[in-house]
């Protein structure tokens, strides 16, 4: 008997083969190439599951979203250089609150022309959408609580965030193209890193390829250090609950990395890579477009204009500046998506050294977050009367 469509293991041999077809069509054709593996995964999946050939919920993605994604960011993190990461502090600061200003205005534009058919509470929504697009999910929710959403409009919101937060992962992953093109031709991005060729450029290249053989005893140490490092983060987390977990995380891992023995052990960024790439494919997976029925139109276009305005305002003003566009990527990422998207893309547009940065920025949206949701939302309110 054929297993069910919800099976666990059908929907990880699904991915992982979306992965391995993504790679692959990145690798020989040029048009692929353009889009990248990463975007490519994430069409793919979105594909299959609005097919109805996987689910679009299953505790796979929960599982890809949570303890898969933190193991594959600590494996790159453990290559990454000090020395490359300082670079892109204070560019991905300015980028970083470029897109928070863009969120909040493109919120008030989108309450403003869909309040009447969303309903007296549109005022709730708009400052949700804006905590959320500065800090992540995270800031939707305790938003959504402190100004007592409705139910219903709670969940429409949530279910529209996910796919227009999957749309946008795909958008951040192609626009910097069309940065990369006007460098090409001349242009000097003005205070944008510039990645070390023997730190950030060597990284980049190990995320497809090792260089050396994966040894046993690499990867049993790889694993070791990761499981390890994810145990120590939750007690400290416990003990310490005010001081996020990824914060402990990434701070284990930063200074692990400076070892050499650890940085000798082969395979780390190959292996956290294609966690990444999973995690990518799953979030393709989870955006079931139907859902947009169920939603109701207004509330799905109040999620995606607010968007929509966030990224023009972010690359708009990122093009006048001459910022570089992976950086602006990356920064608007942490604000949509939260910590753990920023440091994704950062990873498939091989720019492992605006890891950091993007985890800084997201943690700086999450705590904001939430104090721009408020304001927005009352401002709103007596600005609709």
């Amino acid at each position: 008997m054929a297993p069910p469509v919800t099976s666990s293991v059908l929907i990880f041999f699904a991915l992982a083969a979306v992965v391995l077809t993504s790679l692959w069509l990145e690798a020989h054709t040029r048009a692929f190439r353009k889009i990248g593996a990463a975007a490519t995964a994430i069409l793919l999946a979105l594909m299959l599951s609005n097919l109805g050939l996987i689910p679009g919920k299953s505790p796979v993605y929960d599982f890809l979203l949570g303890q898969a994604v933190i193991a594959g960011i600590i494996l790159i993190l453990l290559n990454v250089s000090l020395d490359s990461v300082r670079q892109a502090g204070a560019p991905m600061l300015m980028a970083f609150a470029i897109g928070s200003v863009g969120s909040a205005v493109g919120a008030v534009i989108m309450v403003n022309v869909l309040h009447i058919p969303i309903g007296p509470d549109a005022w709730k929504l708009a400052g949700q959408f804006t905590a959320t697009y500065i800090g992540g999910g995270m800031n939707f929710a305790a938003v959504g609580q402190q100004l007592d959403t409705r139910a219903d409009l709670f969940t429409a919101g949530i279910a529209a965030d996910v796919i227009i937060t999957a749309i946008w992962l795909i958008a951040c992953l192609v626009v910097p193209e069309l940065f990369a093109r006007r460098e090409q031709a001349g242009a000097t991005p003005v205070a944008s890193p510039v990645p070390d060729a023997s730190s950030a450029g060597g990284l980049a290249a190990q995320l497809e390829s090792s260089g050396v053989p994966l040894r046993l005893t690499d990867f049993a140490g790889l694993t070791s250090i990761t499981l390890g490092i994810m145990w120590i983060a939750e007690v400290l987390t416990s003990y310490a609950p005010a001081v996020p977990r990824i914060i402990w995380l990434t701070t284990i891992v930063l200074v692990l990395a400076q070892l050499p023995v650890i940085r000798k052990l082969s395979g780390s960024v190959v292996i956290g890579n294609f966690l990444l790439l999973l995690f990518l494919a799953s979030n393709g997976a989870k955006s079931v477009v139907a859902n947009i029925v169920v939603v109701g139109p207004s509330i799905f276009w109040f999620a995606a204009g607010t968007v929509a305005i966030h990224g023009i305002i972010i690359f708009g003003i990122g093009w006048m500046l001459r910022l570089n566009g992976e950086l602006l990527a990356v920064a608007s990422q942490a604000g949509i998506g939260g910590a753990a998207s920023a440091m994704a893309l950062a990873s498939a547009r091989k720019r492992p050294e605006l890891i950091l940065p993007g985890v800084a920025v997201g943690m700086l949206g999450n705590a904001v977050g939430n104090y721009a949701g408020i304001a927005v939302a009352f401002a709103v309110r007596g600005m609709l009367g």
